[in-house]
């Protein structure tokens, strides 16, 4: 008699850092897995992939955001649909309204509406951001605790434009119009709010969070400025490892009482507590590097720069469906992205 029937999961964007790294949990998991991709014929970007499918059984489909019913058959047969894809400009964009709120949107909208097509799909999990969550006016100088029913003001978002507005907004809307979807449609979604994310991937490009997170070791100016721009709109960095959201992910798929947001963030901490135990834990890179000692001392003079977090993001709705988490010190987050960063080229030695 054979075994049981694999689950079968289907991951859009899979070449990307995040979805990457899902599908090989997925796969270690013994889940069959189906993920989509823009051009599969495209060999660099994909590569990462095509090696994946020596741990189990991997498809890749081609599928569009802006094409509808071009995620059909990926969905297809399917027990779960983790929607991490999204338009990809981020920070600089003419029109943001039209290259990023509005294919953000209609992007998942499109692959919800494949999921109720295929009729199979038990559980949709949908990668959203922190940045859904916390850039709001704040009174006072710190104490806030915000959970998963806070929602970042677009009045405040789009008359201050803090930095990569176009993007909150996009996650907002997107978040929104799922949930009415999923209301109207009787799918059963859960949504996730990772804080930044660092750690390893299979992925061998990157953009934004890694890059950002080894700005202060790889003196990459603009990488940098968006660290800053995180804590100076967030009010605190907060930091997620990899491999615990793609834990939380696979828990809140499997998880049938699992309902509405989760925030995932490991723990809250601040740009000058991250420049400190990195000129302790990786002082080669402070040493040989007067660039380096120069912007530390900057970093410390800074007067923009918070001494500690102003805002908390509160993981308690995600732990009490029992997930815990493995990363929750900036020495176990920083070992392997280091050695991720080191891979990619982003530092130098």
């Amino acid at each position: 008699m054979g075994g049981a029937a694999k689950k079968t999961a289907c991951v859009t964007g899979g070449n990307g850092y995040i979805a990457s790294a899902l599908v090989k949990m997925l796969l270690e998991e013994g889940y069959a897995v189906k993920t989509t991709v823009r051009d599969p014929d495209d060999t660099e970007k994909n590569s990462h992939l095509m090696e994946l499918k020596a741990l189990g059984p991997l498809e890749i489909f081609r599928a569009d955001l802006d094409d509808e019913g071009s995620f059909d058959d990926a969905v297809a047969g399917c027990d779960y649909a983790f929607l991490v894809a999204a338009p990809v400009n981020i920070i600089t964009s003419d029109n943001p309204e039209k290259e990023q709120i509005e294919p953000s949107v209609r992007g998942a909208l499109n692959v919800m509406r494949s999921c109720v097509k295929g009729g199979t799909v038990r559980r949709v999990v949908l990668t959203s951001a922190a940045s859904s969550v916390c850039i709001r006016p704040l009174e006072g100088d710190g104490g806030h605790v915000l959970d998963e029913d806070s929602w970042s003001d677009l009045d405040y978002v789009t008359a201050e434009k803090p930095p990569a507005w176009a993007y909150v907004v996009s996650k907002v809307l997107l978040e929104k119009a799922a949930c009415r979807f999923a209301q109207e449609h009787g799918i059963s979604l859960v949504i996730l709010c990772p804080g930044l994310t660092v750690g390893a991937s299979p992925a061998t490009k990157v953009y934004s969070s890694v890059p950002a997170g080894l700005s202060i070791l790889s003196g990459d100016e603009a990488a940098l400025a968006t660290l800053k721009g995180i804590e100076s709109s967030f009010g605190a960095v907060p930091i997620v490892d990899l491999h615990d959201l793609c834990r939380a992910e696979v828990l809140l798929a499997e998880t049938e009482t699992a309902s509405g947001r989760y925030i995932c963030c490991s723990f809250n901490t601040t740009i000058l507590e991250i420049a400190r135990f990195l000129a302790d834990k990786y002082p080669q890179y402070i040493d040989v590097d007067m660039d380096m000692k120069k912007k530390l001392l900057l970093l410390s003079g800074d007067e923009g720069l918070l001494e500690k977090p102003r805002v908390r993001l509160s993981s308690a709705k995600l732990v009490k469906e029992g997930f815990q988490f493995k990363y929750n010190t900036l020495h176990e987050v920083y070992e392997d992205t280091v050695e991720y960063g080191k891979a990619l080229g982003i530092l130098r030695y």
